[in-house]
């Protein structure tokens, strides 16, 4: 095996959360060899330069295309706002390069569809960073669910809360424009929870929503008018699975105090399973099996029983982080390339994902219950 270089694109919280990634993922699993950091771009190349030498990256240009078409960079990792990414993940597949991208996939279903079909044409590895479902103790949930453990599943209250736009005073940025950011809370929260919901309960037939925009307009920075907010702050959806199971989404951008509110309450019928993304390293389970008078929710704390956590820690309770799990989502990615094998959560999964959130815009502009595409 050859070492594969990675290109990097953008550099901003999530960018820096991918070299972190990439300079660790080697030093935590030894079954892969370590990735080179070769190129790194950004808006301008005086940027691109000081973003390399500070995340240690051989190379510094200005211009993503030239990255995409150097030699030596074997994958392309795509970290820039939402806009950018359909443009760029179809130039690394066009150059037949692995690709990386962040969340959400395009702005649109179309656009998306568009490159899960190129991505499978082009024969490469693609992947999209839904990293939360990368959590042993969500792989944990997940087998539990599939064991039987809770009995038939039958609902699923799934939220996404945070507060990184609850203060009218945050300044207006490309994340309120349609053009720039397509939906709001639903690209930025919704589509890491509906993934999740993929990934522990399964498809979604049918969909009803409601959005809502708290702040209307916001004052750009150092700007002094106020620019009108085109997406949404908050969405309120009820959902109906293929399997029969029905539930609903939370998701908020405005919700105060919440920081990092990504959980669900799963219910079946002999068992509850409870995850809160702040207290990433706990699952809360319930079972009807219990004898009367020892029933009672417990908590299951994340340790080296769990696939892939003994990698960063030999003692249970411990913990994993935010980066860690970036750490283990390179890891897949490497791993995948290496031995030729699909990925998932794919740009596949990212279409899918897609679909569902202009499913859920147009169950709100329509009022009705829509059904999602397959």
């Amino acid at each position: 095996m050859t070492r594969l270089r990675f290109g990097l694109i953008g550099t901003g919280f999530i960018g820096r959360m991918h070299a972190i990634a990439l300079h660790a993922v080697g030093a935590v699993f030894d079954d892969i060899e370590a990735p080179l950091c070769s190129w790194l771009a950004d808006a301008d190349a005086d940027l691109a330069r000081k973003a390399a030498a500070a995340l240690r990256f051989e190379h510094a240009t200005g211009d993503w295309r030239e990255l995409v078409a150097r030699p030596d960079v074997d994958v392309v990792d795509i970290c820039t706002p939402n806009y950018l990414h359909y443009d760029m993940a179809l130039a690394v597949l066009a150059a037949g390069k692995h690709v990386y991208c962040e969340k959400p996939l395009a702005l649109t279903p179309e656009q998306a569809d568009e490159l899960a079909t190129a991505a499978a044409r082009a024969g490469v590895c693609h992947a999209i960073g839904f990293n939360f479902v990368r959590n042993p103790i969500l792989r944990h949930a997940r087998a539990m669910i599939e064991a039987g453990e809770l009995g038939q599943v039958h609902g699923f209250a799934g939220r996404n809360l945070e507060d990184y736009m609850g203060d009218a005073a945050v300044p207006h940025s490309w994340r309120c424009e349609r053009r720039l950011a397509g939906s709001g809370a639903l690209a930025d929260l919704g589509s890491h929870l509906i993934n999740l919901a993929h990934f522990l309960i399964g498809d979604i037939a049918r969909v009803q929503a409601s959005l809502k925009t708290v702040h209307a307009t916001r004052l750009p920075r150092g700007g002094s008018q106020s620019l009108p907010v085109e997406n949404e702050d908050i969405a309120l959806v009820l959902v109906e699975f293929a399997s029969g199971a029905t539930g609903s989404f939370n998701i908020s951008r405005v919700a105060t105090g919440y920081k990092s509110g990504l959980g669900f309450t799963i219910t079946g019928t002999r068992g509850t399973l409870e995850f809160d993304q702040e207290r990433m390293n706990e699952l809360r389970f319930y079972t009807a099996d219990d004898r009367s008078g020892r029933r009672g929710f417990r908590t299951i704390l994340t340790g080296p029983e769990h696939p892939d956590y003994a990698r960063f820690c030999p003692a249970p309770g411990h913990g994993l982080g935010i980066n860690d799990l970036k750490i283990l989502e390179i890891h897949e990615l490497i791993r995948a390339i290496e031995s030729r094998q699909p990925i998932w959560p794919d740009f596949a999964e990212g279409a899918r994902v897609q679909k569902l959130m202009a499913a859920i815009e147009h169950s709100h502009a329509t009022r009705a219950w829509v059904e999602t595409p397959r």
